[in-house]
Order: structure tokens, then sequence, then C-alpha cells
């Protein structure tokens, strides 16, 4: 056994960048071997159809109007800088967020946090029913129950890439590593995003384009959820106790001494105590929280076709001042978490009452750590300084998503991704229905390798399975069903991910490692996605 491990080490595993740069090229060679395509949207009689065109039988409009395509060579190196463009509001989102985080670190108020908790824990302990358990997995169940309804919900996703930089550090201190962290957030939202009961970015538009009421169907995607996700939690579980044992056997055992150094810092090293900059932070803060609750009294929040009207803002506000009066007469790392939970609330809030996306979110975090800074007397100049290490330190997450969209960017620059999605398609054929909703669902699943982005790909392969679905006598919803299934397991592995990319950049784990961990469980999830995907052809389903 030790033999076995020393050929490991000795074998040097290629740098991500490496392998990603190496996925461009063979991305390149394909087009050489694929010929282009494109399907056009084109008017027959009273319906809207989905043709497919080889490049040299467009229509001559379209050929030298819309669609240029080439095999790519030289390309490869070009692609590195169109993936930073096409990746940019993930890069800057990324740079904010490392720096805003890097900023709320320096305050300690995250290590304050989470020996308060650790304590709390510990406590718990006492109880028997607790002890039986293990408060830990109570823990990691709660928190991958709330991050996959939010997936279900709202498609959260990007988000995660924020929370992960707070869950990481707690499920070190924890006894376990980075995986841990990461699966308590990111996969736990992508595992509620995959059964997503209403999430507008993908039931939503696949449900519009196929033309069948919103969001119908959602009893049998609750189930959907449910069994995703627990599988998913027992999945977890299983591998946090593993490392918890061992932490050495761990792949990331190496790679995780960032994180446990952060996390070895002593409750006496953390002095309390509360700056008078600390009141003014949060007089100002309370200022700009009133104003806005007059000027939006009531929010509507949107979740799915139910909208409920509530005095959100005001009720944070209050909130906000009680908690922050109770924590800055305590300490000021205590207030800085209150600006953290403020933060997440106001998050929830903007993103389902007010469309929030990348930009507010990010501009969010900026005040999070700007304010976070103030509290803690930090000067402009040092917050500044402190703004730019924690770019600095993130640096490697944000380089490598704009190079992992190169490898969209050269299947798309030389025409193929069209021509891919129609030879998956004509393997369709004249087969049974539940054959047939199954290779819908590999189509999709496959689509998802180098088209990630979930509304995108509904409005590129909706129009075509939707009314093959009608041909073959299986109901629009099922097919909405395949499309979210296939949409979102893989998301969790390709480093066309951008989402997943950035994730693994600021949880500082090796794509390659990460592979080596997921692909079981990603396989046990395409295998009960085709399982569950059954009953949409065999049964009589509400909504479908």
């Amino acid at each position: 056994m030790a033999s076995i491990r020393l050929l490991m080490k000795k074998r040097k595993v290629p740098h991500t960048f490496v392998i990603v740069f190496f996925i461009i090229v063979i991305a390149a060679v394909l087009t050489w071997i694929i010929p282009p395509g494109k399907y056009v949207t084109e008017q027959v009689g009273d319906e809207t159809v989905m043709t497919f065109y080889y490049a040299d039988q467009l229509p001559e409009a379209i050929g030298d109007n819309e669609f240029h395509a080439e095999p790519q060579t030289w390309q490869v190196f070009s692609a590195f800088y169109k993936g930073f463009v096409k990746q940019g509001n993930i890069i800057v989102f990324i740079l904010i967020i490392g720096g805003a985080f890097w900023i709320m670190n320096k305050s300690k108020a995250i290590d304050m946090g989470i020996m308060s908790f650790l304590k709390f824990t510990k406590r718990l302990e006492r109880w028997k029913l607790m002890r039986k358990i293990g408060v830990n997995n109570v823990v990691i169940i709660l928190i991958m129950l709330l991050f996959s309804l939010f997936g279900s919900v709202f498609g959260m996703s990007e988000e995660t890439i924020a929370f992960a930089l707070i869950i990481i550090p707690l499920a070190v201190s924890m006894g376990y590593n980075s995986i841990v962290g990461l699966c308590m957030v990111y996969v736990a939202a992508h595992i509620g995003f995959s059964g997503a009961m209403l999430n507008p970015f993908t039931i939503g538009i696949a449900q519009g384009i196929a033309g069948i009421p919103l969001f119908t169907g959602i009893g049998y995607r609750a189930v959907c959820w449910a069994i995703l996700t627990v599988v998913g939690i027992i999945f977890v579980l299983w591998y946090a106790n593993k490392v918890k044992k061992n932490p050495q056997s761990s792949i990331m055992y190496e790679d995780d001494a960032y994180w446990r150094k952060s996390a070895e810092v002593k409750e006496e090293e953390l002095e309390r105590y509360t700056p008078r900059k600390a009141w003014w932070v949060f007089a100002f803060l309370t200022a700009v929280l009133i104003v806005f609750s007059v000027l939006y009294p009531m929010t509507t929040l949107k979740i799915g076709n139910n909208e409920t009207t509530l005095p959100l803002l005001p009720i944070g506000t209050a909130l906000f001042v009680l908690l922050s009066i109770i924590t800055l007469r305590k300490t000021v790392h205590y207030f800085v978490l209150t600006l953290l939970f403020a933060t997440v609330y106001f998050l929830v809030v903007g993103v389902l009452g007010y469309e929030w996306y990348i930009m507010e979110i990010a501009s969010l975090f900026l005040v999070l750590g700007i304010a976070s800074g103030l509290a803690v007397d930090k000067s402009a100049s040092d917050i500044a300084k402190l703004f730019l290490e924690g770019m600095g330190d993130i640096l490697s997450a944000a380089v490598i998503v704009g190079l992992a969209g190169g490898i969209v960017i050269i299947l798309q620059d030389g025409g193929i991704i069209d021509t891919i999605l129609y030879g998956l398609s004509k393997s369709m054929g004249n087969m049974g229905k539940i054959a047939s909703a199954e290779i819908m669902y590999a189509i999709q699943t496959l689509i998802n390798i180098v088209i990630p982005s979930g509304s995108a790909k509904a409005a590129i392969t909706m129009p075509i399975m939707a009314p093959f679905s009608d041909l073959i006598g299986i109901s629009r919803q099922a097919t909405v069903v395949a499309f979210q299934f296939g949409d979102g397991f893989t998301n969790m592995i390709t480093p066309t991910s951008g989402v997943l990319m950035a994730a693994l950049g600021v949880a500082r784990i090796p794509w390659e490692k990460w592979v080596r961990f997921i692909w079981k469980f990603i396989l046990v999830l395409v295998v009960l996605g085709a399982l569950l995907l059954i009953p949409t052809v065999t049964m009589k389903l509400a909504g479908f």
C-alpha cells in the first residue's frame, strides 16, 4: 500500500490550467473533424420550427450575415482572451468577493463566529439524542437542506461562490476538509438546481418555450427534489465521516494546509473590543436602511406563479438595528457577523423580490467588505490595500474561469455545437417512449458539457425536443424534466462551467482532484435521474 502511495506522489498530475488548455486543443481538433452547422428558426404555416442546416446549405442571407465558422488553429491562444471577455461578469464577481471577504477575514470576525458556533455545538452534545445523531451531522444536514432549497426555488448558483468562503473554514474547523465544505454549499445548491421545483432560469424558460403553463407539474418535481437531496446528504455524510476518521487519507490533506492554518487562531488571540467608528458605521447603515424602507415599504416575492407581498425591508432594518445594538455592546467581531447576516438576508430579498443578479450581489458584498473594515477601525488606505490583497489571493480562481470559458468559445467559433446537437437528436429515431425519453435526457446531459448555461440550452434544445415529444407521444412536461436533469448534474464536473471552476478556485481545490472525488457521485445522480424519468412516461402524474 505504501509503495502505491509513493508511486502516486511521484506521478505528478498536470496543473488544472494545463488540463483545461489541453481540452481547448481537443475542442479545436474537433472543429476540423465535425462539419459546422446551425439551427435556424423558420415559420412553417402557423408554427415556428427549428431547422438544421450545414454551413454550405444555409440560406444565403443567414450564411452571409449571421453565421461565420472556421476550423480553429491559432485561436486556441486567443480563446483565453475571449474566454475572459465571455466570463467577465463571473470573473469580476470573484475578484470583488475575494477582496471583500479578505477585509472581513482580517477583522477575525469569522474566526470568532466559528469558535462561538463550535462551543454551541459542544453544549448540544449534552443531549443524548444529539450525541447519538451527531451534532456535526445535524449541521451538515441543515446547511445542505437550506442551500438545496435555494437552488430549487430561485436557482442559486453563482451565489455559492461567496458562501463557500464562509462554510469551508467552518467545515475544516469541524475536522473535515475543503471538499466537504464545498459540498455543503455548492453541491447542495446544484442538487436543488437539478431537481428544481420553481427555478425560473431553467423550469420557467423551458416550460415557456415548450408552451405549457409555467411551473405546472410541481408535485412530481418536488418528489424528485426530495429524493435527490436525501441521496446527496447521505453521500456527503458518508464522505465527511470517512475524512474525520482519518484526515490524512483525504486527497485534499496537503492542499488544505491553507485552511487549517487559518483555522488555528486561538480564542485568547482574539481581543474583544468595539471602536467608536463601529458605532458610526452602524448609525450610517441604519439611516440608509431606513430610507430604503420608506421608499420600498413592501416587497413582492415571486416564487413560481405565486406572489407574496411583505414589509421585508422594514423587517430587515429592525432586525439589523436590534442585533447591532446587542453585538456592539459585546465586541465588534459579532457586529461584523451581524453585517454578514444582514448581507445574506438582503441578498435573498433582492434576488426573490427585485430580480438581482451578479452585479447587485457583488455590490452588496463590496459594501460588506468596506463596512467591516471601517468597523474594526481600518483607514481608507488600509481597506484599499486589504481589498487588493484579497483580489490577488483569489486571482488564480478568476484566471481558471476565463481559461475554461475558452473551451466554449472554440466550439462556438468552430460552429460545431449545433452540429453535435443535431447528430445526437437524430439518434432518437423510432424507439419506444421510455427509450426516447432517456435519449432526450442523455442528449441534454451531453450538451450540458459544452453549454453549461441552463437558459441558453433551453433556448437551443427545447424548440427541437418539445415538438418531437408530440410526435412520439411523450408529454412536453416529461421533456422539461429530461432537460432539467440533463442540465443540472454534469454542471458539477464539467470544466466549461464558470461557476464550478470559480467555486473550486476559491476553495483551492484542483479540478483534477475534484473529478477524482465527484465522478462516482455524478454517475449515481445520472442513473437516478434516468430512473426518475420513467414515471413521467409510464404514470399519470398531475400536470403531465
